[in-house]
């Protein structure tokens, strides 16, 4: 059910008088509502205001950012690591830990300054770029992570803290981009942080970039989407004891308050209330799962409903986490799965609000044998690279017994734990044998840019390639077919998009091919070849003790078993067998086919 949720979730009165703003500070707006009341703020935050520069904010944080809150030990109080509801993984000490030149590899390394509303966006101009209000002390590695990308609800997830906070596809209504969602103790005091900048900054606006945040104009100051997503994070996570007394140390230190927390009533005055949705989708139903391959099974749905809209779908099988498509998607291929395994699937859906759906009916189907040839030869999950974070290099490593070299490549990303990202350069193995039939990789695109294509080179023929974007996609490359001895080289050619790549394994080629295996002495030929007339002929010796045939497409689909294929003639039926190349396995031998 939608409700509209009342603005006043914590005592104004209360709050007011814990803030301690100065008799008279708010005088001026009185009786002012939407953008007049904006305004008036505006001009009330702007006077008073000291700009104590980039490297005062470290005073700043030995009493805006310290925690005598949760712990209680004077720690800094850092919104990316700090855990609500027990003892945080890892604490910072002022000063002590603060992030120098030499940067951070991991989250606990270091802590630095974190501009949520980006720096980029205003060029780092002054006074924007040393504001406390908005410049949280925050743990670099995580800080890193967060980039400049907005803040928004998370769907499929790239990285999660150690805390919970979470980057990824966003499912907020209205955006669909990369977005990065603070633990909820924590998205009130980032909703109040952009009202704050939206309205002491709101003359510049226009001239600053929106980063699909920030609006160009004074009113409302935010693009709709974000506007409605933090009107709903202000509305669900109060103004709390640890905002009020950062507000008034930011006071002590800069000169000027945030509005928003004095008078957590201005947000509804000047951007109205927020809609808040409790009411979860319906579940999807008519779960359907078909057309399995060795490692992939179509799933498909009927949509669920909900009161305002279906956002995201999860894909489980299993009972793991294996895809999430958007709202408007009622079908997917599942990729990356086991040969000849059973796998049990459901869907659940998700809502802009977060509310899920109970899991829809499941359905269930079993991958394939592994492609006729040689099945997989062999994986590459790129747990043995090293190197120095935050730079690119040219790595060299060796993992079973393959050697690996990526150029213009960097160590310190992950997908599924470590990762290779490559920049305009490549991965090259050494050489392989038992040829390549198919090749299977996890992709994601990092930081920024645009989706792309990974180009795939075997002995330097390009043989295809694989898409990635911001979304982990596995993506499977079949029909390579190549035999003998090989090299896989995989290339990104973009100069700017740095490509993350996981969990790459190739099934090997081995035998396929016009040449038939031969067992021993005894020799087998078929005919016709293309076959005609949908029948397909075998010659050679102790044909009746062969126990089964099996026909393969040339993407390693079985197609058909048959069992004691020649206990009564040489001939095999191929009725409902379209035009195409095939593959005939028997227990003597295997051969390729052509049905005309």
């Amino acid at each position: 059910m939608k409700q509209i949720l009342s603005f006043f979730l914590l005592s104004v009165t209360f709050i007011s008088a814990l803030a301690q703003a100065p008799a008279g500070y708010y005088n001026q707006p009185a009786g002012l509502t939407g953008a007049a009341l904006k305004t008036a703020l505006k001009n009330i935050i702007t006077n008073g205001h000291v700009d104590n520069g980039y490297g005062g904010l470290w005073t700043g944080y030995a009493t805006t950012d310290r925690d005598y809150f949760y712990e209680n030990d004077g720690t800094i109080l850092d919104i990316y690591s700090e855990n609500p509801n027990g003892p945080d993984q890892y604490n910072f000490t002022l000063g002590t830990n603060q992030c120098g030149s030499s940067g951070y590899s991991n989250e606990g390394d270091c802590y630095n300054r974190e501009h949520v509303i980006p720096q980029s966006l205003f060029n780092s101009a002054s006074p924007m770029v040393a504001d406390i209000h908005f410049i949280r002390a925050t743990d670099g590695k995580v800080n890193g992570m967060r980039s400049n990308y907005p803040f928004g609800v998370v769907g499929a997830t790239s990285f999660i803290s150690k805390n919970g906070s979470k980057l990824g596809t966003s499912v907020s209504a209205g955006y669909s981009g990369t977005v990065f969602e603070p633990i909820d103790a924590f998205k009130g005091d980032i909703a109040r942080m952009f009202f704050y900048f939206v309205t002491r900054y709101e003359d510049k606006l226009p001239n600053f970039t929106s980063g699909d945040m920030l609006g160009n104009t004074a009113f409302p100051g935010l693009q709709p989407w974000a506007l409605n997503q933090y009107l709903a994070w202000n509305a669900m996570d109060p103004v709390s004891a640890e905002e009020i007394a950062r507000n008034n140390a930011s006071y002590t230190y800069q000169g000027n308050r945030n509005p928003f927390i004095d008078h957590p009533e201005y947000v509804s005055q000047i951007w109205g209330s927020p809609v808040i949705d409790n009411q979860a989708p319906t579940a999807a139903t008519n779960l359907v799962a078909n057309n399995p391959t060795s490692n992939s099974i179509a799933v498909s749905w009927t949509a669920a409903t909900d009161n305002v809209g279906v956002t995201s779908y999860q894909v489980y099988a299993n009972g793991t986490l294996k895809a999430t498509v958007s709202g408007t998607t009622t079908s997917t291929i599942v990729s990356g799965l086991a040969p000849l395994t059973q796998y049990t699937f459901y869907v659940i859906a998700k809502d802009a609000f977060g509310n899920s759906s109970p899991q829809s009916t499941t359905a269930t189907a079993t991958t394939l044998d592994a492609p006729v040839g040689g099945g997989s030869c062999g994986t590459e999950d790129f747990e043995m690279i090293t190197g120095a974070a935050n730079t690119y290099l040219t790595a060299t490593w060796t993992n079973n017994g393959i050697s690996w070299t990526a150029t213009d490549s960097r160590v310190d990303q992950t997908i599924n734990n470590k990762a290779i990202t490559i920049r305009n350069g490549n991965l090259t193995s050494s050489t392989l044998s038992s040829g390549i039939q198919s090749l299977t990789l996890t992709t994601q695109l990092k930081f920024s840019g645009n989706a792309g294509t990974i180009n795939v080179f075997v002995n330097d023929v390009n043989v295809g390639s694989i898409p990635y974007s911001n979304v982990v996609t596995t993506t499977t490359l079949n029909n390579i077919n190549v035999s003998g001895n090989v090299v896989i080289k995989l290339t990104n050619s973009s100069t700017s998009n740095r490509v993350a790549l996981d969990d790459l394994s190739w099934a090997c080629f081995g035998t396929l091919g016009t040449a038939e295996n031969q067992k021993g002495k005894s020799e087998f030929t078929i005919y016709p070849n293309p076959v005609k007339n949908n029948e397909l002929f075998v010659k050679g010796e102790n044909l009746s003790k062969i126990s089964k045939a099996d026909i393969y497409d040339l993407s390693g689909k079985l197609i058909e078993t048959i069992a004691n294929p020649f206990k009564h003639s040489n001939k095999i039926n191929l009725k409902g067998v379209v035009k195409g190349t095939y593959i005939l396995k028997t227990d003597n031998f295997s051969t390729k086919f052509i049905v005309d």
